[in-house]
């Protein structure tokens, strides 16, 4: 959350299974395109926080499928971890400790397993502060009229949260989604960083704390389940600034941002034509994140191969620039340029994807800014290969001069910055 100094712009928070992320989306279509509409124009200054019932073994198995974006801050478990991101990942051990009040979970699985119908969920899926079942809605809420008053009696304060029609997941009273988001507004107002917006996105019954905020607007997705929708009908169907979104998943999102005028909606993958031109612009996240989408769609096949094209993609870098490899060899970049001609539609019709993550740059002179970011290209056999990136960008008069970059394959380990411009191979 140090990233910048004073409050955040927007503070997105939101789900992941069946929200940000579409299982029944091999391609990931959008939430590739979030991705590059938050690296473009939001992450600059706004906070992205994932708040899943997955524990944290469990999301970081989630990473590891799914081409997700590093948030600054991910609760996990229903809102009983929190951890930030930064040069490391920290946990709130802060947070934890305010969950050890009145909390036992040897009591918690002692007073469990007098209920046949509760079946454990796997290891991973289980915390120091959660236990996780699964069972079917009518066991469900029998045992939720009885439970708490036996946890209660054993000196336990605890929260019950069934959601999905099958995950039964005991808490601390303190902890849940909402708990934890409550929990991070309190710890930014008292820093002086409040965000000056903040957008809740979610489907199911254990995201409905998180639209409990009044200060928050909210999204429920367009396939969100029943449960929420009829605690949405119950409880805040007369909030305007909670709305139901006609988009599946992150699509929804991108309707929400649109529709409470959030900041940009139009992701620049629904912006590059078959042209293969991109908007001039003076903006860093965004120029790097159409150059590589370009690449990407040079290679799919999807931008037209043309004299024209790739000339236009000259027009862009200095022609005395300097591509580094992430091997250490150097080679002019208009000769980069002439050799990617070749490699014009090798993937086509192959699950073949760019994604920038962490864009960030500063302003280094007048007319000078250097932008690092994470990119991660996933090959047409589904494997990703990763390399953290520096560029510089310069920008003169009606046109922009892109150079001094270089890739190293690894986190945070970069070669020589030379005079040029940043590209792939």
């Amino acid at each position: 959350m140090d990233r910048f100094d004073g409050s955040p712009n927007l503070m997105l928070v939101t789900d992941l299974d069946c929200t940000l992320v579409d299982h029944d989306d091999p391609d990931n279509t959008h939430l590739l395109r979030f991705n590059a509409l938050w690296e473009a124009y939001f992450r600059r200054d706004s906070l992205l926080v994932f708040s899943t019932g997955r524990s944290s073994i469990s999301y970081s198995n989630l990473r590891r499928k799914k081409p997700l974006l590093t948030p600054d801050i991910a609760i996990t478990s229903v809102g009983a971890e929190i951890m930030y991101s930064g040069q490391s990942v920290l946990i709130d051990d802060d947070w934890e400790a305010l969950l050890d009040h009145k909390w036992d979970r040897d009591i918690v699985v002692e007073e469990t397993s007098k209920f046949p119908e509760l079946k454990p969920q796997a290891e991973k899926n289980q915390g120091r502060h959660k236990v996780s079942f699964n069972v079917e809605r009518d066991k469900a809420m029998e045992i939720m009229e009885v439970l708490p008053e036996r946890l209660e009696k054993r000196g336990l304060d605890t929260k019950l949260i069934y959601s999905n029609d099958f995950a039964f997941d005991v808490l601390p009273r303190g902890a849940g989604k909402g708990g934890a988001l409550s929990y991070l507004l309190e710890k930014l107002k008292m820093e002086g960083r409040e965000p000056l917006k903040i957008l809740v996105c979610g489907d199911s019954g254990n995201d409905a704390e998180l639209f409990g905020f009044s200060q928050a607007y909210g999204v429920m997705v367009g396939n969100s389940h029943d449960e929420l929708l009829q605690w949405h009908e119950e409880n805040v169907k007369s909030n305007p600034n909670i709305i139901h979104a006609t988009g599946r998943c992150a699509a929804g999102i991108i309707e929400a941002i649109q529709r409470f005028d959030m900041g940009p909606s139009l992701s620049p993958r629904d912006v590059l034509g078959s042209s293969g031109f991109w908007i001039e612009n003076h903006e860093p996240a965004l120029e790097v994140v159409q150059f590589y989408l370009f690449y990407e769609k040079w290679r799919r096949g999807e931008v037209e191969k043309s004299d024209k094209c790739l000339q236009s993609l000259k027009s862009h870098f200095n022609p005395l620039s300097t591509f580094v490899h992430p091997s250490g060899e150097e080679q002019p970049i208009y000769g980069c340029i002439d050799e990617m001609e070749k490699l014009h539609g090798d993937m086509k019709e192959k699950q073949y994807h760019i994604w920038l993550d962490g864009v960030s740059s500063s302003q280094i002179g007048s007319d000078t800014w250097l932008a690092k970011f994470d990119k991660h290209e996933m090959s047409a056999e589904g494997n990703v290969r990763s390399c953290s990136t520096k560029v510089l960008l310069n920008y003169k008069k009606k046109r922009e001069e892109r150079g001094g970059a270089a890739e190293k394959v690894g986190p945070d380990q970069f070669s020589k910055k030379k005079p040029g411009a940043a590209k792939e191979q």
